[in-house]
Order: C-alpha cells, then structure tokens, then sequence
C-alpha cells in the first residue's frame, strides 16, 4: 500500500501537469470522432425510394430527412465546411463539433442553433429545440425551403463565401428559418407560440415579420437588420431583400393590406412598399424608394414616390 502511495506521488512530483501534447491527441481523438458522426453518402435514403406506407411506420422521420439527393449535399457541404473551417482555426474545433458536426441531420443542427440564439433567462433553449424540432420533423416544405434559402445566399451573395458561414452566422437567414417555424405555429393556431418566436427574432436579429407573413423559398435576406414585413405580406420564391426595407400598410387597420411580392424581385435598401400593391416578378426596387403602387413586371422603378425608370417609361 505505501509503495503504492509513494510512487503515485513521485508521479505527481515529477510530472504536476499533462504534456502539451496532450492536447493534440485529444484533437486527434475529436477528430476520429467527427469521422464517425460524418454523414455518409452510402447511407443516406434518397426521399424518392421511401415508401409512403412504410413512411408511417418509421418512428424517427428524420432518418429520411432531407428530401433528395442534391438536398442532401447541401448538409454534406455543411460538414465538410465545418471540418476545414476547424483545421484553420483550430480553437474554434469545440464550437464547429457542437453547432455543426455533432449533428446527424441539417434540422438537427439548425433548432440547435436557433435555439441556442433565441434563447432567454426564463425561455430555455430546450424548451425552442422542442418547439422547432417539432415542426421541422413536420413539415417538408419547410425543409426543402431552408435548403434552397441557403443556395440563394451562395449564389447571390458575394459576401457568402460558405454554406457552413451563412448557416450560423447570417442574422437575416436565422431570421428567416425562425419566422418559417413561427408561421407554421400561426397556421394550426398556436398565435402565442407564434407571437413569441417574432418577439425574440425581433429582439435578437432586428427583423421583424408578422408569422401571418406568407414566404416563398430561395429568399436572401442580405443583411437583415431593420427589415419589417407586415401580416398580410404575400413573398414569391427567389426574392433578393436588403436591410432596412418595410413590407407595411398604408394605415388600414384591418383586412388584406400589405404587398404582394413576386418571383425574383429584388428590394433595394431602405425601400418602403406601402399598402397592398402587387410588385410583378422579376421587378427590382432601388434603394430608398417608397412604392405606393403596382409595379409591373420585370419593371425597375426609384424615387419617393416610385417611378418607373428606363425602357419601362
């Protein structure tokens, strides 16, 4: 027992502290790790070859989530970009492992995420990765729309240089994932959960949209900061919006009374569109302007009030 004793502080006398290079095996061992939890191509069911009937047996929908195979790359590149992203900077290998690599799925990650950000001393992040996890197991339209959110934020931003960089740092696409969940609740009639989840965006990105807010997919959302979209706002798909824009009402206080976005419009900074004006696909707004009425298609207009600039005259 002595001998024991003694040697056991002669170890401790000689050596108080781990060597530093400790610190590179338990990396190395991290590493291993996030190898395994990796999704892996071989494995993932494409949505296609799922069979509905037995679809309604399966306890975890999740397993075959996403919907597709060129939606399911999008979670690979998200992984492969958070390991590079740790290897460059390696004292940022915890928080890539716990917001990114720990996941096995995009929707896993994101109520996480969300979750994590709107969180507050008295609602606890568990209690929103319920609530969002909940509805993303639900609905695949929402999925599928986070995705292609995602794919408008590469493509159209020159400032995302990465999937994995947009995913956890870009305000206005946090935003709008958290108010696609919010309108989810709206539409079963969960208003208080609703109401809610806008308050925290509100009060932690600086955007404000009303979950009655109808949203297409493919929606940049650049920036984020000061954008308001009011409860009857109708957005198409692949719709490009700058800070500062408001989506509001001329006064009416009740009824149909914000706009109607189209297809591939593309709203400048601090523009104001008032009242319910339908602005035509492929339409662009200049920074600043304020719309009072219809824009037609393909049109470009600037100026308080908006007028119609160039060939569209």
């Amino acid at each position: 027992m002595a001998a024991c004793i003694n040697d056991s502080r002669n170890q401790n006398a000689t050596d108080p502290f781990p060597p530093y290079t400790h610190r590179y095996q338990i990396n190395n061992s991290l590493w291993r790790l996030i190898n395994i939890l990796r999704p892996n191509p071989s494995n993932l069911v494409p949505w296609n070859s799922v069979d509905p009937q037995q679809d309604q047996k399966i306890s975890n929908p999740l397993k075959h989530i996403p919907q597709d195979w060129d939606e399911d790359s999008v979670w690979l590149k998200i992984c492969e970009e958070a390991k590079s992203d740790s290897e460059q900077e390696p004292i940022l290998s915890k928080y890539y492992y716990s917001s990114i690599l720990v996941h096995n799925s995009l929707e896993s990650a994101l109520a996480t995420h969300l979750a994590a950000k709107l969180s507050s001393s008295n609602l606890t992040s568990d209690t929103l990765f319920e609530v969002f996890f909940s509805v993303l197991k639900e609905d695949c339209e929402i999925r599928s729309a986070i995705r292609e959110d995602l794919k408008a934020a590469k493509e159209r931003d020159p400032a995302c240089f990465s999937y994995v960089h947009c995913f956890l740092h870009f305000k206005g696409f946090l935003a709008c994932q958290a108010h696609r969940m919010a309108h989810k609740l709206w539409s079963q009639g969960r208003t208080i959960s609703a109401f809610l989840i806008q308050n925290r965006v509100s009060e932690v990105f600086a955007v404000d949209i009303h979950p009655g807010a109808k949203i297409g997919s493919g929606i940049l959302i650049d920036h984020g900061t000061g954008i308001v979209i009011g409860e009857t706002a109708v957005i198409g798909n692949n719709v490009s919006i700058l800070h500062n824009v408001t989506l509001g009402s001329k006064g009416k206080t009740k009824g149909d009374r914000h706009p109607k976005i189209g297809d591939g419009v593309l709203i400048g900074a601090g523009a104001q569109v008032l009242g319910n004006v339908k602005i035509g696909e492929g339409a662009k707004i200049g920074a600043g302007s304020v719309v009072l009425k219809e824009v037609p298609l393909k049109a470009t207009v600037v100026g308080n009030p908006a007028r119609l600039v160039g060939g569209n005259k």
